[in-house]
């Protein structure tokens, strides 16, 4: 575990598998069971096609920088040390994008369309975050 005084996630009825998965190592999301949309941030209903029925399916945890941004200035006091820092939306192979933060490279070095793959921050006991690297 690392040392970790930042805002964290609220999982939620909705959420929770996919902080699950996050704990295990490995992030699995939301597929609807009507039109097979991957779903992410994890709702009750799919955007695509209002239907409520889905399964969670392991993803592979790699995709390409759609877009991003430095933080220069913190976007909470709690961030401070960290800044500057890459905020960048990630488009998985599997086509959903989600936001985090590419880590292990320099904020300048990252540019949109870079490979990049998973990598998981055990925050606490509960809570597990997912990151992003350069892939290898």
């Amino acid at each position: 575990m690392v040392d970790f005084s930042k805002p964290l996630p609220n999982p939620t009825p909705d959420s929770q598998p996919y902080w699950d998965s996050l704990k295990a190592h490995r992030m699995s999301l939301q597929k609807c069971t009507a039109c097979s949309s991957f779903i992410h941030y994890p709702r009750s209903r799919c955007p695509e096609c209002g239907a409520d029925a889905f399964e969670w399916v392991p993803v592979s945890g790699r995709g390409t920088v759609y877009t991003y941004t430095i933080a220069r200035m913190p976007t909470h006091p709690a961030f401070g040390k960290d800044a500057p820092y890459t905020i960048a939306i990630v488009e998985l192979e599997e086509g959903v994008r989600v936001t985090s933060n590419v880590i292990d490279c320099a904020p300048e070095a990252v540019k949109v369309g870079m490979p990049v793959e998973v990598v998981y921050e055990d925050v606490n006991d509960e809570i597990t975050l997912a990151k992003f690297k350069p892939a290898a």
